[in-house]
């Protein structure tokens, strides 16, 4: 079966995004768009998901749990998790790893928590836009020790991508799928054996993709995704 996705989106969790995008319009966007999946990856933190999720069962869409971790080596970490609770508990344990400062609203953005009908309900203090201090490789077991899968992402772009950051992909531990952002080149090596993703990692609404990023699964399910992801090419 095939199911159009945009699985990189931040909601207004994340500094850097806007504070339009709340969970209900990241998700009512989708809805116009087309999309029947999408994952809220917000920097370091998932307390944006919880309300995701009401919304897109509201809506009838698939959410993927997500969020996008900064490693110590400054890489950035797609975890994909089974549920929403299990994205949640793996916050918890990855606020002791967070840096010890604040956030600076007026440096680096608010950090809003919002409900279903996009009250703020809270703003997050600790600062979510460093790095954590958990090396890539620990990491990875983390994620998948809360049951989720680790992705690379945006591999080919920026100082926070594998390629850019490491200049290669690491032999352990084998990521069976990586994120690559179309826009730029991406040597054929690393992507061997294994699927990738195409995202918008949105910031804004209207970057969320349309209907161009099409996963093939046997049914639409975060099981079935996660299978997926976590299966040699």
């Amino acid at each position: 079966m095939e199911f159009f996705a945009d699985l990189h989106i931040h909601s207004c969790l994340s500094p850097c995004g806007d504070n339009d995008m709340t969970p209900a319009n990241i998700l009512g966007m989708a809805v116009v768009k087309g999309l029947d999946m999408v994952a809220i990856s917000d920097h370091n933190a998932a307390r944006n998901l919880p309300t995701a999720q009401k919304v897109a069962d509201a809506y009838g869409l698939l959410l993927i749990p997500a969020m996008e971790i900064t490693t110590k080596e400054e890489v950035h970490m797609l975890g994909y998790f089974p549920s929403v609770e299990a994205a949640v508990e793996f916050d918890d344990m990855l606020r002791e790893h967070l840096p010890a400062q604040k956030n600076k609203p007026s440096l680096f953005g608010e950090q809003l928590i919002m409900d279903e009908d996009d009250n703020v309900i809270g703003e997050e203090d600790a600062l979510l836009i460093g790095a954590t201090n958990l090396p890539l490789k620990e990491a990875a077991a983390r994620v998948r020790s809360f049951g989720g899968v680790p992705v690379p992402a945006h591999i080919n772009r920026g100082s926070n991508g594998m390629l850019v950051n490491l200049g290669m992909m690491p032999d352990e531990p084998f990521f069976p799928t990586v994120e690559v952002w179309r826009h730029l080149p991406c040597p054929f090596e690393p992507l061997e054996n294994r699927h990738v993703l195409h995202s918008s990692d949105a910031h804004y609404l209207g970057d969320i993709l349309e209907k161009e990023s099409v996963l093939h699964l046997p049914e639409k399910s975060v099981q079935a995704f996660l299978k997926w992801i976590d299966s040699p090419k």
